[in-house]
């Protein structure tokens, strides 16, 4: 249920006020504790009412006018100010134009320490409310439809978590390269630069697969100086199958920044990490602040996102912005100061090993007695039993007005099949646009010093910027333009070559993040012509065992592994991608081979006509 209240800044302030400046009303549990909503009408007495209710469900006090930001403030105390009737649309557009600044002071607050009011640089309690304030000081939407069933309410319930969770952590952690230099690195930026280094590698990536690069990476660049001093086509080498190129690159230029422009000393902080580095988000921030310096801020990835959203029972989308600012609050509040950073890869290990998407191991969790989605598995397995009477006392949410923003959507309701894997529910994803490419492998057998191949350098920016391809087209939908434009761009690399020669050999499949991009396969032997001794920038020819080391991506080495004559069928360890050639496809039958051939015009035998792509 949403409820519009006018004034609520002025009724706000009207209740602090009473007492010294900038402190809040006490909370108590008996008839002394008077909301400062008391005397106004009854529109306002309900939504402030709400919000004092949740507080006093959490036992933790209402925030003052004080803790929503000094532009939300001042627009509220020149509202008070003001006559009813002198509020007009201009202050409403004022108020507008500070919501971006209002909205970056709320998002970066996590890593602020404490103003001499105890207040400033806080996250929010009641996210919701106060972007509402910030906002709107006058006419505010009040969202009271978050059940406190879904918050840790008191200090012990916290305290419990962090040390079940701890304890468990210093039992069953991993062993992990980033997790030793950590612990053993005593100079504070060579810390932060191998968590840094980690937590960019780690981004979409399994650990199994990070590990040897980071072993690797940290050996070649052990130091951000190290790190500054290579060239992109050194990162981009060993970055080579790593996927996400831009990782790399930004990596270095964070690097370089912090020996060029900040003395070599990286950012001591999770909000001057964020806004100093490029590529550093929120996430990477507080990564590298909690586990490098030791600040008691909290962290949210995928595996963070699963754990709170069990344990609370989350069933909403964690991708909603208001959904998001809830789990933000959630990790910062569980957080230890004393032990932020194990705290906060504890969260993730969690995650990671026993609270996985699918199949968790419920059994193995040391928080499981504080887990909300658990006890929701036993409240529907006692319903269901026929031997018990009566409903089981397991405390549920029950929001007093509408529908809860972080229950289960209604339109999916409880599925029994997935248990606690109920929580969170994500709402399906756009499928990746596709697109098709001729892609060609050029080789000249007898060059001198061995057999080479063509690669030719990406742009410097887009997909897979800077790393080098075979010589590649747009597939179109004519095939034969396909086969003329693919033989042009090979001979605007090597200059004239033999048409009749070029083969297709088959097609691969491969999936970046948004793009489902197909592949056909073409090769060309330059058999008994003069080799090619010389190339135009952007091209070179590698020999088989400079390629395999060079910076080329997944996508081209299994284009190669066609040209070799191998076919593996699926990249083995990946469902994301396909390898296929014409022995591997299904053959047609007699009767599709005689309607084909008799619909197929007329072509020269010396010009194959390539096959039509799949996707």
């Amino acid at each position: 249920m949403t409820l519009r209240v006018s004034g609520l800044s002025r009724l706000w302030a009207r209740g602090t006020s009473a007492s010294s400046p900038g402190a809040a009303p006490a909370v108590g549990d008996g008839a002394g504790s008077r909301p400062p909503w008391a005397g106004a009408g009854e529109a306002s007495r309900r939504a402030l009412g709400a919000y004092w209710l949740v507080h006093r469900a959490r036992r933790t006090e209402p925030r003052p006018l004080e803790c929503v930001g000094a532009p939300a403030r001042e627009a509220a105390r020149e509202a008070m100010r003001k006559p009813r009737a002198a509020v007009g649309s201009g202050h409403r557009k004022q108020a507008a134009s500070q919501e971006g600044r209002e909205k970056g002071a709320l998002g970066s607050s996590q890593a602020k320490p404490s103003g001499p009011d105890g207040c400033a640089g806080m996250i929010p309690e009641c996210p919701e409310v106060s972007a509402g304030l910030a906002r709107q000081p006058e006419e505010v939407v009040l969202q009271a439809s978050i059940s406190p069933y879904h918050l840790f309410r008191d200090t012990a319930e916290v305290t419990a978590f962090r040390g079940k969770l701890l304890s468990w952590y210093d039992r069953e952690k991993r062993d992990l390269p980033w997790r030793r230099r950590a612990e053993d690195e005593v100079d504070l930026d060579r810390r932060a630069y191998a968590v840094w280094v980690s937590e960019v590698m780690l981004q979409q990536t399994q650990v199994a697969t990070v590990i040897n690069y980071y072993t690797r990476w940290m050996q070649k660049w052990p130091t951000l100086q190290d790190l500054a001093s290579a060239s992109l086509e050194e990162v981009n080498q060993l970055w080579a199958g790593l996927g996400y190129y831009s990782r790399g690159r930004r990596l270095q230029e964070g690097a370089r920044k912090v020996v060029e422009e900040l003395g070599g000393h990286m950012p001591r902080t999770a909000e001057t990490l964020q806004r100093l580095l490029p590529g550093v988000g929120r996430y990477t921030a507080g990564a590298i602040a909690s586990i490098a310096f030791g600040q008691a801020t909290g962290v949210v990835d995928g595996n963070v996102v699963r754990v709170l959203c069990r344990v609370r029972a989350i069933g909403a989308d964690p991708c909603n912005t208001v959904i998001s600012q809830q789990l933000w609050s959630l990790a910062q509040q569980l957080v230890d100061p004393a032990r932020p950073g194990d705290f906060n890869q504890a969260a993730m290990e969690l995650g990671a090993t026993v609270c996985t998407p699918q199949r968790p191991h419920c059994s193995q969790c040391p928080v499981q007695s504080l887990c909300r989605a658990h006890q929701r598995v036993e409240r529907e397995q006692l319903s269901a039993s026929r031997s018990l009477l009566g409903s089981p006392d397991v405390e549920e949410c029950a929001p007093t007005t509408g529908q809860c923003q972080l229950c289960l959507p209604t339109t999916e309701p409880w599925d029994g099949m997935l248990g606690v894997a109920n929580f969170p529910r994500k709402a399906s994803r756009r499928p990746p646009r596709e697109e098709c490419s001729a892609t060609c492998v050029l080789e000249q057998p007898r060059a001198l010093g061995g057999a080479r191949i063509l690669l030719v350098q990406r742009p410097k920016s887009g997909l897979l910027a800077g790393l080098w391809e075979f010589p590649s087209v747009t597939l179109e939908p004519s095939e034969k333009h396909q086969y003329k434009a693919l033989l042009q761009e090979l001979q605007s690399w090597a200059g004239p070559l033999p048409a009749a020669h070029l083969q297709h050999l088959g097609e691969v499949v491969h999936i970046f993040s948004h793009i489902k991009l197909t592949y056909q396969v073409y090769g060309l032997a330059l058999e008994g012509q003069t080799p090619v001794t010389t190339t135009p920038p952007g091209a070179r020819w590698l020999t088989r065992e400079e390629f395999h080391s060079a910076a080329v991506s997944t996508a081209m080495k299994k284009v190669f592994r066609v040209y070799e004559g191998q076919q593996p069928g699926t990249c083995k360890g990946s469902k994301r991608s396909r390898v296929s050639t014409p022995s591997s496809r299904k053959k047609t039958s007699r009767g599709q081979q005689v309607l084909d051939s008799f619909f197929q015009p007329l072509v020269s035998t010396d010009t194959p006509i390539p096959n039509s792509v799949a996707e």
